[in-house]
């Protein structure tokens, strides 16, 4: 398929800039692939759609605040520094992108607030990221905390155009997060509250966890008309023995195994055995899913409204149908539906 299948016009209107009030009143999408048939309901009825036996596969990584804003030794021009990912722990070397990158150097001293926090760059690696080194004295737990007193919840600004909130610390996380390290969040799982994970579990689903630390290459745009030659960022993973045993289980019984989001699709179908079965993995991944695509774990996925040309809408369309796929995004519109990570969510089923 090429890129251009997955162009489609989003008003900016629809582009969500909050989250809904409470997060299992968002809507809920539900799309049929056997008939067709698209449903209109909340969030918080998607239990009616599965049974005991059901498992729903989770990404419970955690949002680190990844965003920090230093200011330049001489000049004290401020310059904003996303961090991507720590290279050297004994170091502290990491992966940045910095903003405005033009008046960012090798040998450049950052400062960060009146903390003791310094920063050196030591080398640029692509148009807008650098590798830098922070100077910092304290132990690892005083260097880690005084990271997340400096950072600012990450929000993706290229479509979420206002400034971070208080209230954003607690809604760009799930609420079963547990292992640090992503720098945006796995959006599908922005949904669930302690209800209706309750809920599921008297009903006899199982929810279990992978981990998929989500980076920036998530919202990379493709910009290869030859979807074939579009590389995907690198994600640390880990798929653990008990999720994957609950996962095989249900498969063996033809039961459903839902994806909550495309980070936990990604995780599932990197981690395949010979026999089509989830099998433990703990490792790195490039898996670039688009149509056509033979999907081996999962049967049923949830996930969020996401914009064109998307890595995110190419999965959704492989999973669905691109036919189904491009008629219920086109129903989403014309519905008020919200997109991206804050946005309304969708059940293909």
């Amino acid at each position: 398929m090429k890129l251009s299948e997955f162009k489609f016009d989003l008003p900016e209107s629809l582009l969500a800039q909050h989250p809904a009030k409470n997060r299992d009143e968002s809507r809920l999408m539900v799309l049929h692939r056997d008939s067709g048939k698209i449903e209109h309901r909340v969030f918080k009825d998607i239990i009616e759609y599965f049974t005991d036996g059901d498992v729903f596969v989770v990404n419970d990584t955690k949002v680190f605040p990844a965003r920090l804003y230093g200011n330049k030794e001489k000049t004290g021009a401020q310059i904003e520094v996303f961090l991507l990912r720590e290279l050297n722990k004994e170091i502290h070397l990491w992966d940045v992108l910095v903003d405005p990158a033009r008046k960012i150097r090798v040998g450049n001293k950052l400062y960060f607030g009146e903390s003791d926090m310094v920063a050196e760059v030591i080398d640029n690696t692509t148009s807008r990221g650098r590798t830098i080194k922070f100077l910092f004295d304290g132990s690892d737990e005083e260097f880690y905390k005084a990271l997340h007193d400096l950072g600012e919840t990450p929000i993706p600004k290229e479509f979420i155009s206002r400034e971070t909130e208080a209230a954003d610390k607690e809604r760009y996380q799930t609420i079963y997060a547990k292992h640090t390290g992503a720098v945006a969040a796995p959006s599908a799982g922005l949904h669930f509250t302690r209800e209706v994970m309750k809920r599921l579990e008297i009903k006899g689903v199982d929810v279990v966890p992978v981990t998929l630390h989500v980076g920036l290459g998530t919202f990379r745009p493709v910009d290869v008309e030859d979807l074939t030659k579009h590389k995907m960022d690198s994600e640390n993973f880990i798929v653990p023995a008990d999720s994957a045993a609950v996962v095989n289980r249900a498969l063996d019984a033809k039961k459903r195994v839902c994806a909550v989001g495309t980070t936990s699709m990604r995780a599932m179908e990197s981690s395949v055995s010979a026999h089509s079965r989830l099998k433990p993995t703990e490792g790195w991944t490039d898996k670039f899913i688009f149509p056509p695509y033979d999907f081996k774990i999962s049967n049923a996925l949830l996930t969020n409204f996401h914009t064109p040309e998307s890595t995110l809408m190419m999965m959704a369309s492989a999973f669905a149908g691109h036919e189904l796929l491009i008629e219920a995004y086109q129903t989403a519109i014309k519905e008020k539906y919200k997109f991206f990570s804050y946005g309304d969510a969708m059940l293909i089923l």
